[in-house]
């Protein structure tokens, strides 16, 4: 049906399409400046300002890259981190969630006040750190996934999805002979895919652009994730130069190039990643925001 506009609200819309538009501009621009100078020689990235399309474009630098075992070792640990640390948090927010949206639970509004104490109040680096490694974990994944293994604000919104849930279904499953686990696993968790997807993006991309937890908790070079050898090219200026010798022993790769190629490599695995479970994003940020 066709709806009669006024002029206020056409204004309305076109300062939306143009403000938007701009801002979408604005935020794209950058990166593909990154990417078309990872194509771009050194002597061009230094003598342009600001280019999309190189003059003289090559691959050099994605040869070098992915022929660095470095590197691509780098990449694998991060994957694992990634989805290691992703099932991790899923795991302990969904069961936590679902136990606490039971107002039976006994003890629930002491837990309930903890989580809440964690939001407004933490124990500091240097605390966490002693912890993570009176606990033994240090140099290993499980420091970087259980110190963060809960959320508190994603935790409150699960569990309030769930006490939307018709308590109906509950009951039926329970009459049919399931278990608290079996209701959870088999009638709970396959009506909440939106929830999960949303919320495995938030943590997953969390987990792949971190690189402080590795930098504090990982001794162990050939166990850092990609972000923190990003973080060494970038700010430290520091090449793969122990991996020259396995590529070519007189190659000198272009270091500006160099830095951009890795930080368009770094990033292209969750740009891909977002579009898949971009339709269950929206419909996932809006359940379980209602408070009870």
């Amino acid at each position: 049906m066709k709806q009669n506009k006024t002029v206020a609200s056409t204004i309305f819309d076109v300062f939306n399409h143009v403000f938007l538009g701009i801002w979408a501009i604005i935020t794209v621009l950058p990166f593909l400046y990154v990417l078309a100078a990872s194509f771009a020689p050194d002597s061009e990235i230094k003598t342009r300002t600001f280019f999309i399309i190189p003059h003289n474009p090559t691959l050099l630098t994605y040869k070098f890259i992915f022929a660095s075992n470095y590197f691509l070792r780098s990449m694998f640990n991060s994957v694992i981190i990634t989805v290691g640390g992703t099932l991790v948090n899923l795991f302990f927010t969904f069961t936590m969630a679902y136990a606490l949206s039971k107002k039976h639970f006994i003890g629930r509004s002491i837990v309930l006040n903890g989580v809440i104490f964690t939001m407004l109040f933490g124990g500091g680096m240097i605390p966490t750190y002693l912890l993570v490694k009176s606990l033994g974990l240090l140099n290993s994944y499980w420091a970087l996934w259980l110190p963060g293994a809960i959320s508190p604000f994603n935790f409150f919104v699960v569990k309030n999805f769930f006490q939307e849930m018709p308590q109906d279904l509950e009951d039926a499953a329970r009459i049919d002979g399931c278990t608290e686990a079996q209701v959870l696993w088999k009638i709970i968790l396959p009506l909440s895919k939106p929830i999960i997807a949303t919320f495995a993006l938030f943590y997953g991309v969390g987990h792949w652009n971190s690189w402080f937890g590795a930098l504090l908790y990982i001794n162990d070079a050939e166990k850092w994730p990609v972000q923190l050898i990003l973080r060494q090219i970038v700010m430290l200026s520091t090449t793969l130069a122990s991996d020259l010798t396995q590529f070519d022993p007189n190659f000198q790769p272009p270091q500006e190039s160099l830095k951009m190629a890795i930080i368009v490599v770094a990033t292209l695995p969750i740009m891909l990643l977002y579009p898949w479970l971009q339709k269950y994003f929206i419909k996932g940020m809006f359940i379980g925001s209602l408070k009870e």
